[in-house]
C-alpha cells in the first residue's frame, strides 16, 4: 500500500481524475464452483484455472510486514505465527498476498518485534535465532500445509512502511539488475516448497507494488507506453517505461520456473487520466505485456474509497453505475473484453457500519459495498482484501490478532465472494461449512417512499460451522429467478448480516421485485419467493428530517431521543415514522409514540397530541430504550408517511 503502513495517514498521493464504478445487470445466479486448484495454475481468456483446467479464483488477503523495517510479518508480537495462518484460513480465504522489500532479501536482519511468550503458553519458539527470509520459509511452508496459496509482491526497494514513493521498481541503492536477481532468488527458493498434497504452495508474483508516474509533484515516474504526458513513454526511455521493465523481470522468472503466475500492475496516469497508484491500466489496451511463455499474464489494479483520498468522483452524484463505468475504464474492460485475467491486489475499507454499507452517495461504505456487488457479479475478477494486519484501519483482526475478525459485518460480505480450494492442502482438521442454507422465507416488499422500499424477510438458521448472509436482487419484471431466465435483474446488496433491507434511489410510481437468496462458505440457496411493491407518486409540498441523539449508554444497550421537524410546506395532522436497525437493536421501550418492531423494521405511531406538525413546526421528546452489541449504528433511511427524510 502506498501510505504509511502502520499510521494510514490521509494523504492525496494517489491521483485521481475521473469517477469510477458502476454495476449492473445481472443474468445468473453465482453457483459454487467445482474447484480443486491443484498444481501449478495458468490462465485462459478472462480466467485462472488449476492444472486440471478447472476454474480457480484467487480470493485472499494480504498480510504485511516483511517490507517494513520490521522484516518479518506483523503479529507476531501478539499470536503464534500459525494461529494466524489458522484464522485466515478457517474464515474462507484462499491466498496470501505477502509483500517484501529488496532490502529484506538481500541483507536480512533477525527481527525484534517477535514475542516467543504470551499469557497462555510460548509462542513462535521455531522461528528464534532466525533471519526474515528464514521466517518467511517458515511462514509459507505453514501457509501451504493449511492448503492456502502464497503470492510474493515486491512492496518497495529499501525496508520502509509504504510502497516506493519514487514511483519506479529501482532506487539507486537498488537498481533495476538487484530487483531481477532478488525475484530469480525467491522464486528458485520457493519453487520446490509443496503442500501436503504435492501442490505448489507459491503460485504467483506480483513483480512490483504500485508502479506511479507522478512523484511528488513530478512526472518521474513509472508510464506505460503510449503515455502522451511523457512523449509516448517509448519503451527505449528505461528510466521510466514499466511494460518493457515488467516484460525484462517476467522473463528471468519464467526462464527459472516457467509455471508461475505474472500478476503486472498499472499506473496511476495515462495520458493526463489519472487514477490509483496501480489501478490504471489504460495503456495495456493499445500496448499489453507480452510474456515469452503463453497463459501467465494476470493484469492486478489497486482501488480503494473516499476515507483514503477524497477524489473528485466522490460526490453527491455518484452512483454504483458510474462507479462501474470507471472501474471497466481503468481495469475491468481486460476481464470483459477476454483480453486476460484481472486481479485486485488491495482494496479496504475501516470496520465501522457506515464505512461498509450505505446509501449515501460519494461515501466510503457505497463505494466499498458497490465493490462488493461488482465483484459479485464478475467472479472472473480475483481479489485479495488489504489487510489482516490488526493495526490498520482497514483491519480484518484487531491489534490482539484474536480469531475473531472485528466486524462481523466485513467478513460476511467478503465471504460471499471467496473460493474454497478442495484439492490443496493437507489436512489439518479446520472445520469447515458442510451444508447449503434454506430458502429465505416471507420475503415482504413495503413501500416507505416514492423512492425508498423496505424488505424483510424470515431469518434462516445457519448450518452447523456456517455463517449465512442475504443477496438481495431487483428487477421490474416478474418472474426472475437467478440461472433460469434472462429477465434482467441488478444485484442491489450483498453481504446482508440481518434479514432486512432498504432499497433507495428507485423512480415513483414504479412496480419492483425482489427475491432473495442465502449463502454460506459451502453454498448458495435457491431464489426465494418473489415479493413485489409499487412505489407511490412522488409528494409535492411535503418534506421531513429527523434528529435522532443516542442520550445515554451501557453494556448491553441504550436509550435515544428522536425529534421530527417538518421541513415542508404542507402541514401534518398525523404520522408515521418508519427506520431500519443495523445492528439487531431491540427496543424495550417506547415514550411518546406506538412503537412496533418487525425484525430490524421499526414502525412509530404518534400519540394523538403530538400528530400535527406545521411546517418548520417540529415534535420532540420522542425516545426509547433498547438492547445493543458492541456496534450500535445510527439509522439514517427515517421515513414520515412515506416520504424519505432528509
Amino acid at each position: 500500500m502506498f501510505i504509511s503502513i502502520w499510521f494510514k495517514i490521509r494523504q492525496s498521493i494517489r491521483l485521481a481524475g475521473v469517477p469510477i464504478l458502476a454495476m449492473v445487470a445481472l443474468i445468473g445466479f453465482p453457483q459454487v464452483a467445482a474447484a480443486q486448484g491443484v498444481g501449478y495454475w495458468h490462465t485462459s481468456g478472462n480466467q485462472i484455472v488449476d492444472a486440471n483446467s478447472k476454474v480457480v479464483r484467487v480470493a485472499g488477503i494480504n498480510w504485511y510486514g516483511f517490507e517494513t523495517t520490521d522484516e518479518v510479518v506483523h503479529g507476531l508480537y501478539a499470536q503464534d505465527y500459525h494461529t494466524i495462518l489458522n484464522t485466515i484460513h478457517a474464515e474462507g480465504y484462499n491466498t496470501i498476498r505477502l509483500p517484501y522489500s529488496n532490502q529484506m532479501v538481500e541483507t536480512p536482519i533477525i527481527p525484534t518485534t517477535m514475542a516467543t511468550s504470551k499469557a497462555s503458553g510460548p509462542i513462535n519458539t521455531d522461528l528464534v535465532g532466525l533471519n526474515s527470509i528464514q521466517i518467511m520459509d517458515k511462514v509459507i511452508s505453514a501457509a501451504g500445509a493449511l492448503g492456502l496459496k502464497v503470492i510474493l509482491v515486491n512492496h518497495r526497494s529499501e525496508a520502509g512502511n509504504s510502497n516506493e514513493p519514487n514511483g519506479l521498481w529501482y532506487t539507486p541503492a537498488y537498481p533495476e539488475a538487484n530487483w531481477i536477481a532478488d525475484w530469480k532468488a525467491l522464486v528458485t527458493r520457493y519453487k520446490t516448497v509443496l503442500d501436503g498434497k504435492g501442490n505448489p504452495v507459491v503460485v504467483a508474483v506480483d513483480l512490483r507494488n504500485e508502479p506511479h508516474l507522478i512523484a511528488g509533484s513530478a512526472r518521474t515516474g513509472s508510464c506505460w507506453t503510449g503515455d502522451s504526458w511523457t512523449n509516448g513513454c517509448p519503451v527505449t526511455n528505461t528510466a521510466q517505461n514499466w511494460p518493457a521493465a515488467a516484460t525484462r523481470a517476467a522473463k528471468a522468472i519464467l526462464a527459472v520456473n516457467s509455471n508461475l503466475l505474472i500478476a503486472v500492475e498499472g499506473t496511476d496516469c495515462y495520458s493526463g487520466d489519472c487514477g490509483w497508484q496501480g489501478g490504471n491500466l489504460e495503456g495495456a489496451a493499445s500496448y499489453p505485456i507480452q510474456l515469452t511463455v503463453a497463459n501467465r499474464l494476470v493484469y492486478s489494479a489497486h482501488d480503494y474509497g473516499p476515507d483514503l483520498s477524497t477524489q473528485s468522483w466522490f460526490s453527491s452524484t455518484t452512483t454504483s453505475a458510474s462507479l462501474g463505468a470507471a472501474w471497466t475504464r481503468y481495469w475491468a474492460y481486460l476481464s470483459q473484453n477476454q483480453t486476460a485475467p484481472v486481479w485486485i491486489g488491495e482494496f479496504g475499507t475501516t470496520n465501522t457500519s457506515t464505512d461498509l454499507q450505505s446509501n449515501t452517495a460519494g461515501s466510503q461504505g457505497q463505494w466499498f459495498s458497490a465493490l462488493v456487488s461488482y465483484l459479485a457479479n464478475h467472479p472472473c475478477i480475483s481479489w485479495t482484501y488489504w489487510a489482516v494486519n490488526g493495526e490498520d484501519d482497514f483491519s480484518l483482526l484487531d491489534r490482539s490478532y484474536n480469531s475473531l475478525p472485528v466486524s462481523s459485518i466485513k467478513q460476511q460480505m467478503l465471504s460471499s465472494l471467496q473460493f474454497p480450494l478442495s484439492g490443496v492442502g493437507g489436512g489439518v482438521g479446520v472445520p469447515t461449512c458442510g451444508a447449503t442454507p434454506a430458502v429465505p422465507a416471507a420475503l415482504r416488499a413495503t413501500s416507505i417512499s416514492s423512492d425508498s422500499v423496505q424488505l424483510g424477510w424470515k431469518a434462516v438458521t445457519s448450518p452447523t460451522n456456517c455463517s449465512v448472509t442475504y443477496t438481495v436482487y431487483r428487477s421490474n419484471t416478474s418472474g426472475y429467478k437467478p440461472g433460469v431466465t434472462n429477465i434482467i435483474a441488478t444485484q442491489v446488496a450483498v453481504g446482508l448480516t440481518i434479514p432486512a433491507f432498504t432499497d433507495s434511489n428507485l423512480a415513483a410510481s414504479t412496480n419492483y421485485y425482489y427475491i432473495v437468496v442465502a449463502t454460506d462458505a459451502h453454498g448458495s440457496s435457491a431464489a426465494s419467493v418473489e415479493a413485489s411493491v409499487k412505489t407511490p407518486a412522488k409528494p409535492i409540498g411535503f418534506a421531513c428530517h429527523v434528529t435522532y441523539t443516542v442520550t445515554n449508554s451501557w453494556s448491553t444497550g441504550f436509550q435515544a431521543s428522536i425529534a421530527i421537524q417538518n421541513t415542508g410546506v404542507t402541514s401534518i395532522s398525523n404520522w408515521t415514522l418508519q427506520w431500519t436497525f443495523a445492528n439487531s437493536q431491540t427496543i424495550t421501550s417506547f415514550w411518546n409514540g406506538v412503537e412496533t418492531q418487525t425484525a430490524a423494521v421499526v414502525t412509530v405511531k404518534d400519540v394523538g397530541y403530538n400528530g400535527p406538525i406545521v411546517p418548520a413546526g417540529s415534535v420532540t421528546g420522542i425516545g426509547f430504550t433498547a438492547t445493543a452489541g458492541t456496534t450500535n449504528a445510527i439509522p439514517t433511511n427515517f421515513s414520515l408517511n412515506g416520504v424519505l427524510c432528509k
